[in-house]
């Protein structure tokens, strides 16, 4: 059932929020600013000057606090199983935002940044759930199929965050024909697990969702030469990289 106009409104506005904030994810990396506030979590000082200054890590920050000031006022004002959960993970999403700081510094191991993927992925599905009117049915579906086989997107979600962290946003991935080390063995499971993704989706005659993803992969190869070019500024791929995950995402909500 659709939920009530204000609550409609919230969910579509937190989704929207969540998916803008995971796609300037990809802006921060794309564009060297991962660590451009250091480890200070959440804030920093002149935080706002700061994102006026177009940094967007800062942007970012912000963004990930608005859908969390929308997600705690959904949760009381309308409590029920996707609330919670959606409060939960962008709980989740900020943590591990925090502990993704560090994996950027090199004093955490690269799965947290893979986690904190995944997380930001559920908070962006369960507000638009919410406000499309899906049952928690639906959504327990949904996180189902992402996380057990034949498709497991999550898990694909997970091995591109262990990329990110694993390269630290500075480092080249160099020929992962034959991988040599932890970077191109994660560069390679990623790229298998999607491979085998995109053959679920064919299966399941999932044909929009496997057109997305193709193209999504398209923009990958292109991220990963961006990235042997200009390791720490791949530039805007990354962020489209993003923008056509969540429209794989969508597609598979919608299916």
């Amino acid at each position: 059932m659709i939920p009530s106009f204000p609550y409609a409104v919230l969910a579509y506005l937190d989704s929207g929020l969540a998916a803008t904030t995971i796609v300037l994810g990809g802006i921060v990396e794309g564009y060297g600013y991962g660590l451009s506030l250091g480890t200070n979590w959440p804030y920093t000082r002149n935080m706002m000057d700061v994102a006026f200054k177009g940094d967007p890590e800062a942007i970012h920050r912000i963004s990930a606090t608005l859908v969390g000031l929308i997600s705690l006022t959904l949760l009381i004002t309308d409590f029920n199983m996707i609330t919670l959960v959606g409060f939960i993970s962008i709980i989740f999403t900020a943590l591990l935002g925090m502990a993704t700081l560090y994996v950027l510094a090199g004093k955490l191991p690269s799965i947290f940044q893979g986690f904190h993927d995944i997380a930001a992925y559920t908070t962006f599905v369960s507000y638009l759930l919410l406000a499309t009117g899906f049952p928690a049915s639906s959504f327990i579906s949904f996180l189902e199929n992402a996380i057990i086989p034949p498709h497991f997107l999550y898990f694909v979600i997970f091995m591109g965050g262990v990329v990110t962290g694993t390269r630290r946003m500075r480092l080249s991935i160099g020929d992962v024909r034959r991988p040599k080390n932890k970077l191109q063995w994660a560069w390679a499971i990623h790229g298998i697990a999607a491979i085998i993704f995109f053959i679920a989706l064919i299966y399941l005659n999932m044909w929009i969702s496997l057109g997305f993803g193709l193209a999504e992969a398209a923009i990958g190869i292109l991220t990963y030469r961006a990235i042997n070019k200009n390791p720490e500024k791949p530039g805007i791929l990354i962020g489209l990289h993003q923008l056509l995950s969540l429209a794989v995402v969508v597609s598979l909500l919608f299916a």
